[in-house]
């Protein structure tokens, strides 16, 4: 076990757990919230224009299940949370010519690089309060947190860029 932003971080696959409360896919490109920056008279923004259509993308994706349960509130509790963000590799990452389908022997196996995970999770949260959570400071606990590269055989990978987003309550996954 090991903690991010002063939560824990259970190794336990989401698998592995009872049904989430909710399961959300977000397709789009992940966009770490980052710093701000000031542009006058007090007004600070987003230093990367990337991170407002995420936000959307992951609001929308989070209306679209919640909007039809006509028993669906706002969860108001301490919660745990996974997300798995996905990504395209890089074009450098594959052969050319006639083996332009096949990853270099040198091509890593997992994005080690930008963006921060702790930055793709904060923007995440986010964009999700009102709609999933009464406020992010619910989330008190994640189950798996990881960005893969698209098409990976791992658990909640996606075939294109997004996150695949599992809410507990916390009681669910303690007891």
């Amino acid at each position: 076990m090991s903690t991010l932003f002063g939560a824990e971080v259970l190794a336990t696959p989401a698998a592995a757990l009872p049904r989430p409360a909710i399961t959300i896919t977000v397709h789009g490109l992940p966009a770490p919230q980052g710093s701000k920056r000031h542009v006058g008279r007090g007004i600070m923004i987003e230093s990367s224009k990337k991170v407002k259509p995420w936000r959307q993308d992951v609001k929308h994706a989070a209306l679209a299940i919640t909007e039809p349960l006509t028993d669906w509130t706002v969860l108001d509790g301490p919660l745990a949370v996974a997300m798995t963000f996905t990504f395209d590799r890089p074009k450098g990452h594959y052969r050319t010519g006639r083996n332009a389908h096949l990853l270099r022997d040198t091509a890593p196996t997992r994005p080690s690089g930008m963006p921060d995970l702790s930055k793709l999770v904060r923007s995440t949260e986010d964009a999700l309060t009102g709609v999933v959570w009464k406020d992010d400071a619910r989330v008190v606990e994640y189950v798996r947190l990881g960005k893969w590269y698209a098409e990976t055989d791992a658990e909640d990978v996606l075939t294109v860029p997004g996150c695949v987003i599992h809410v507990w309550p916390l009681a669910a996954v303690t007891s």
